[in-house]
C-alpha cells in the first residue's frame, strides 16, 4: 500500500509462487488422506457437494446483495469457486476437530478443482465479464495439480529427508502466500483504498456464512462434533492464493482484491473461531 511501484510488476510470478505453496500441499499429504475418503465416502462426498455449493453460492449471493461493481463481483465469486484452503486441516486441528475428515475433504476438493472451479465461475459470472473456462483448466492443472502430484511423489521417494523438513513447510507455504497478496494488493493499492470498505464487507460476510452454513450442513447430516467443526473450516477457508492467481491472469487486479482479503481475514477469523470452538469442548469435557 505504501510503495505499491516496488512490487507491482510481480503479476507474472503469481502462478509460480502458487505451485511452490501446492508443491509444499503435496509434501505434506500422506496415503492416510486418501484412505479417509474409502473410510468414510458419505462424510468426504458430504464435505465436497457444501464446499461447492454454498461457497459459489454465497460468493454469487454477497456480489449481488451489495451490488458490486463486475469485476469485484466476479472477484468474489472466484474465491467461492476453489478448493478448501491450505490452512484449513490446522485450523481444524486447533479447533480439536477431525483431522483426518479435514485433510480428506482437502485433498479432494483440490484434486477436483480443474474440473470444477472454472466451469463454477462460467456459471455463476460468465455473464458479468467473458470467462475462459477452457484456458482456465490447463492453468488449474499447471499450478495446482501438478505440484502437487510432484509434491506426492518427492515425498514418497525421500520420505526421511522430506519428514525433518515438515516443520518449515507451513512456513514457507504461509511466506509464499505473503507475497502473493503482496503483489495482487501492490497491483491496485489505489482502487484498494477507494473500495477497502465494500471489500472488507464482501469477504466478511461471505467468510462467516461459509464457516456458520458449512457447521449447520454437518449438524444436519447428524455428523459427530468433531466432524462438525473440520466441516465449517472445509466450506467456510478457501484456497485464496488460486483464486488471486487466477483473477490476476484472466481478469484483472482489481478482480484479484477480494481473494487478497480473504486470504489475510479467513486465517484470522479461523483461528479466533478454533479457540472459541476448542474452549467450549474442554468446558463440556
Amino acid at each position: 500500500m505504501l510503495m505499491p511501484s516496488a512490487f507491482a510488476g510481480g503479476k507474472e510470478a503469481v502462478p509460480y509462487l502458487l505451485g511452490v505453496v501446492m508443491f509444499c500441499m503435496g509434501l505434506t499429504m500422506t496415503s492416510e488422506d486418501f484412505q479417509g475418503v474409502v473410510r468414510r465416502p458419505w462424510a468426504v462426498g458430504l464435505g465436497l457437494v457444501a464446499h461447492y455449493v454454498i461457497m459459489p453460492g454465497l460468493g454469487w449471493a454477497v456480489a449481488e446483495l451489495l451490488d458490486l461493481p463486475p469485476a469485484l463481483a466476479v472477484g468474489v465469486i472466484l474465491v467461492g469457486c476453489t478448493p478448501s484452503g491450505t490452512a484449513s486441516n490446522v485450523v481444524t486441528f486447533l479447533a480439536r476437530g477431525d483431522v483426518a475428515l479435514s485433510m480428506s475433504v482437502a485433498t479432494v476438493s483440490t484434486l477436483l478443482a480443474p474440473l470444477v472451479t472454472p466451469y463454477l465461475v462460467l456459471l455463476l459470472a460468465g455473464h458479468m465479464l467473458d470467462v475462459e473456462a477452457g484456458p482456465m483448466v490447463v492453468d488449474i492443472l499447471k499450478t495446482v495439480l501438478v505440484p502437487v502430484v510432484a509434491g506426492l511423489l518427492v515425498r514418497r521417494l525421500a520420505a526421511p529427508v522430506i519428514r525433518r523438513c515438515l516443520p518449515t513447510l507451513p512456513w514457507l507455504s504461509a511466506g509464499t502466500v505473503a507475497v502473493i497478496v503482496l503483489i495482487v494488493v501492490a497491483a491496485s493499492a489505489s482502487a484498494l483504498k477507494a473500495a477497502a470498505a465494500i471489500v472488507f464487507l464482501a469477504v466478511v460476510l461471505h467468510n462467516a456464512f461459509g464457516l456458520a452454513l458449512g457447521y449447520g450442513a454437518a449438524r444436519l447430516a447428524r455428523l459427530d462434533p468433531a466432524a462438525r467443526r473440520a466441516m465449517a473450516f472445509e466450506v467456510g477457508m478457501q484456497n485464496s492464493g488460486l483464486a488471486a492467481s487466477l483473477a490476476a491472469t484472466y481478469f484483472s487486479p482489481l478482480t484479484a482484491l477480494p481473494a487478497a482479503v480473504f486470504s489475510v481475514w479467513h486465517n484470522l477469523s479461523g483461528a479466533v473461531v478454533a479457540a472459541w470452538m476448542n474452549r467450549r469442548t474442554r468446558q463440556a469435557g
